[in-house]
């Protein structure tokens, strides 16, 4: 088995490639679901990152991806449910590998949670239950230890009142986001110019979809705050990566993106082309570590870029629309 803490311990691409190499072994050998499809493609060893296989993303909605006993009452996770073929669902038979994850993620991004007070607008996916992102959330907010950080819900009046106070407490204030919510607050007209806003997760069929460009800039209209920062992830990963003003998402160092050809899906695309995604998430080490995600996207200096969606691919909640 191999040691969860050499995930967050890679410190160069060599590591990285290394480690990549030993969990795809590691999950070929030990997942039925992740096995049978490389051998249905044809993949029976690897021996270089180029030769691992990536697991369509919509096997979750159909099998249980696992890669080690899963226990009585394993924690899991299931996705918004804006698709028409069900929702997808993520056995995570080690928690702390998630709470790791989004932790030092969140920490390489933003900084220590001690340093903020978290303010969470994300009624929809409390309301459906077992969401990842509630359980980052809610994790984030503890760390914060601040009494002024929680989910808001139905109770928009109050959100400006509590950002005051935020920042009278000597905090810095985030407000994390479905798209969605936060544009109901922005309708509102109070100023949040001092705070640092997230979105994630799109419109979930409450409004019209807009790109990322047209939804950072009603945003920063309405809140009348001068950038906008959005998160990527989604309930088959347990890493996330984040964008600021730029729209380029950077990852944390135990988590890749690689593009692959739509139309061959063992071709890859050159990095001044666009291509669907394949994400490595090496914290997935109790599933499925290398995933073949719906989303488009070109790979630039410093991260990615998301340019929309594969064609037939079932609209989701994460960042759609992006183009």
């Amino acid at each position: 088995m191999i040691n969860p803490s050499r995930i967050f311990d890679v410190a160069s691409e060599a590591e990285f490639r290394s480690l990549a190499l030993e969990i795809a072994r590691f999950q070929m050998e030990n997942c039925a679901i992740y096995r049978d499809f490389a051998r249905l493609m044809k993949v029976e060893a690897v021996h270089s990152l180029e030769d691992i296989p990536f697991l369509p993303i919509r096997f979750f909605k159909e099998l249980e991806v696992v890669s080690t006993p899963v226990s009585e009452k394993p924690l899991v996770f299931m996705s918004s449910g804006t698709g028409e073929q069900g929702r997808s669902k993520h056995i995570v038979t080690d928690p702390s590998l998630y709470q790791q994850s989004y932790s030092l993620g969140f920490k390489q991004y933003f900084g220590d949670p001690k340093d903020w007070v978290i303010l969470a607008l994300l009624p929809n996916y409390l309301e459906q239950g077992n969401s990842g992102l509630v359980n980052m959330v809610e994790g984030l907010i503890a760390q914060s230890e601040h009494p002024l950080s929680g989910f808001v819900l139905n109770e928009m009046e109050h959100v400006h009142e509590r950002y005051v106070q935020a920042l009278a407490s000597g905090r810095k204030c985030m407000l994390f986001g479905v798209s969605y919510a936060l544009l109901d607050l922005a309708e509102q007209g109070n100023d949040f110019s001092n705070a640092v806003v997230v979105e994630t997760g799109g419109m979930k069929g409450r409004r019209k979809e807009l790109t990322k460009p047209e939804l950072h800039e009603a945003l920063k209209q309405g809140l009348n705050t001068s950038e906008i920062h959005s998160e990527y992830g989604m309930t088959e990963l347990l890493s996330q990566g984040y964008c600021g003003p730029d729209l380029i998402f950077r990852t944390p160092s135990w988590m890749r993106v690689v593009l692959r050809d739509v139309s061959d899906p063992l071709a890859h695309v050159p990095e001044d082309q666009r291509g669907a995604i394949n994400i490595i998430d090496l914290a997935n080490l109790n599933s499925c570590s290398f995933i073949a995600t719906d989303d488009l996207g070109k790979l630039v200096p410093g991260g990615f870029l998301l340019e929309g969606r594969v064609n037939h691919a079932d609209i989701r909640g994460c960042n759609q629309m992006v183009g």
